[in-house]
């Protein structure tokens, strides 16, 4: 059953509503068939591991506001000087000062820690909150997390930095420094025999972990633990140099500190980030821009980044203290709660994707890889929702990732054209997001894709007369795959979305593309409100020097849907106001063995590829947007479980 669009019904008397917000839209849930499956035999990541428990508190022992960080800590820590980072000037300085009863040359290295009690040493992973009321204090959020990861040998540790949040602007790379420095105090509490954690700290594996502004601020602390100086006034030295080997990003906003004016690069480090449709502060899915910003300098290497994006989590739930109300107290009058995810079902989704990955990355169990690459395997485990999800590992060589140029017959690689046949739309333009963020003025993923659209149906002609499929064709090279050694162990990389418009009917002379505008017009577009559209599908085609074909359906290696549909506000008339769209255009990454397409094919030489193309005869008519196709040779852990392709 393909994912359409349904109004779901809710019966709530209107004196309860206390206003009237009409039917709750959403789409339907294609889950029963999606994560029909449980391929992969590991245990499961969300149960508890073979260490008993311990928790403390470590702190400056002098916390006028948190009795935790004052009367409770197993050992002091020193305050450091933030000055140069974070400014309170603009925003009540002497009363926040007052308030927390010191100021940012003196801010606390605060957290409370969750650790495994074993003799070690165990890889080591923070997590920071993001921002909120500064008196609600947020820290105590995860730890759902901590009691979970220290049962399977990882310490983690809950940074408080609550004293930089509330009504405070541009601190962000304030957070990201301040985790770093949270690092060199364990650095010291490792080597200090007095210390509970002496000798008990893998500093070579580290994870940081960060939700909402911390998310952002996970990614500035990658980048400084690299540098020599602080960007925005050298005189500030860095001297960092972690093992810091996996990120996670929760909900991130984006582009709200830009070292130098330009958004932060992230290297060499394996990264996941995830984010809820029914978000109510970042309303969209920013942290896809930093995702498309991490980079690896070794394409040899065993590092990769996963994206997920949950349909039905908000921002909160992430968080135990936070919960539903992403816009604070007002968040009952405000936002439509009805369609959210039960608390501990978007909670049990973190607890799988942060195991699994911690998992994988820093304990190198290669049994949980295959879950990034295509959720599916672990159909059975999943709250039963919509996911969309990307994965791309080091080795991904890009075929065509439309960032090169404005030609839309050029494509990434040296030497690799593209071509369309009988399409009414072929053009390349950025993504979208579908609302800016406070962080950012831009409604965009700054990610550049392609825009294909076909309709076999051809005008004054019966329905059952269709025209020959379109198709898009990336011509590679001569002896391109054979030096890059592609073979069986390799994948054909994709991402793609359908939209929920429809082209018009081809014009009675079954033109060729190259004889139509190629813009985008809206007469004879269809985009019914309303109303359930086909599913739409395609095939994907290899051929090689000899002419030898082998094709593969789209549609057996994921779920190829429209765009979820979400509405996050009680009033229609603010939604329509405030979101140009019901819905946000996230594609869905597709990862096909090479080997599926020998299984079609068995004589298809994989060394001397010419032609990947896309083949739009599976569905009639149809508009898709797609990116980053490519190749990529991957570990065969990613591939050891898989679902059937249907």
């Amino acid at each position: 059953m393909g994912a359409g669009r349904v109004a779901v019904l809710v019966a709530v008397g209107a004196a309860a509503l206390g206003a009237c917000r009409g039917t709750l839209q959403l789409t339907e849930s294609d889950h029963a068939d999606v994560l029909a499956h449980q391929v992969l035999e590991v245990p499961h990541p969300a149960d508890s591991g073979r260490y008993a428990v311990g928790a403390l508190y470590y702190g400056s022992g002098s916390d006028r506001r948190r009795a935790e960080f004052r009367d409770s800590v197993a050992f002091r820590t020193p305050t450091v000087d933030a000055s140069k980072l974070v400014d309170l000037s603009r925003y009540d300085e002497d009363d926040r000062n007052e308030y927390w009863g010191f100021s940012p040359d003196s801010f606390p290295l605060n957290a409370r820690v969750w650790y495994p009690e074993g003799e070690g040493p165990f890889p080591l992973a923070l997590i920071v909150h993001g921002n909120h009321d500064m008196k609600d204090f947020s820290d105590p959020g995860y730890a759902y997390l901590g009691r979970l990861l220290a049962s399977r040998g990882f310490i983690l540790a809950s940074v408080d930095m609550n004293f930089v949040n509330g009504s405070i602007r541009e601190e962000n790379d304030g957070r990201g420094w301040l985790l770093l420095k949270h690092l060199e105090a364990w650095r010291a509490f490792n080597a200090d025999p007095a210390n509970p954690f002496q000798g008990k700290v893998d500093l070579d594996r580290v994870a940081i972990m960060g939700h909402s502004r911390g998310g952002e601020a996970v990614g500035h602390a990658a980048a400084f633990n690299r540098l020599r100086h602080y960007p925005d006034d050298a005189s500030l030295e860095f001297d960092f140099g972690f093992g810091i080997r996996a990120v996670v990003a929760i909900a991130p906003v984006d582009g709200q500190y830009l070292p130098t004016g330009r958004k932060v690069p992230v290297e060499d480090v394996n990264y996941l980030v995830f984010h809820g449709s029914h978000d109510g502060d970042v309303t969209s899915f920013h942290g896809l821009r930093q995702w498309h910003r991490v980079s690896y300098t070794d394409p040899t290497s065993d590092l990769f980044k996963a994206s997920v994006y949950v349909y039905r989590a908000n921002h909160g739930q992430w968080n135990e203290v936070w919960g539903a109300h992403d816009n604070g107290p007002r968040s009952p009058r405000i936002l439509d709660l009805r369609a959210l995810l039960e608390p501990e079902e978007q909670r049990d989704f973190a607890r799988i994707y942060v195991t699994a990955f911690l998992e994988a990355t820093l304990h190198e169990d290669e049994r949980y890889l295959p879950l990034f690459r295509d959720h599916r395997v672990i159909g059975g485990w999943l709250p039963e929702t919509m996911y969309v999800t990307r994965f791309q590992p080091a080795s991904f060589r890009a075929l065509a990732d439309f960032e090169e140029d404005i030609d839309v017959t050029t494509g990434s690689a040296a030497g690799v054209t593209l071509a369309a046949d009988s399409l009414e739309v072929w053009k390349e333009g950025r993504l979208p997001l579908r609302s800016s963020n406070r962080a950012s003025t831009s409604a965009s993923q700054e990610n550049q894709a392609a825009w294909l659209g076909w309709n076999r149906e051809i005008q004054d002609r019966p329905d059952d007369e269709l025209g020959a499929p379109g198709s898009f064709t990336i011509t590679m090279p001569e002896n391109l795959s054979r030096e890059w050694g592609v073979g069986q162990e390799w994948t054909l990389d994709l991402a793609v979305a359908a939209t929920p418009r429809t082209p018009p009917r081809r014009g009675p002379e079954d033109r060729a593309n190259e004889d139509r505008p190629n813009e985008d017009a809206t007469d004879g577009w269809t985009d019914p409100e309303g109303a359930t559209q086909d599913p739409v599908d395609l095939s994907v085609e290899l051929e090689d020097a000899r002419g030898r074909t082998a094709k593969v359906a789209l549609s057996g290696y994921g779920p190829l849907r429209r765009p979820l549909e979400m509405r996050i506000l009680r009033r229609g008339d603010r939604e329509k106001t405030r979101f140009d769209e019901p819905w946000e255009l996230i594609l869905q990454g597709f990862s096909v063995p090479l080997a599926e397409f020998i299984r079609a094919t068995p004589e298809l030489d994989l060394t001397a590829l010419i032609h990947v193309r896309l083949v739009f005869d599976r569905s009639t008519s149809g508009e898709i947007v797609v990116d980053d196709i490519g190749l990529s040779h991957v570990d065969p852990a990613f591939l050891a479980a898989q679902v059937p392709a249907s």
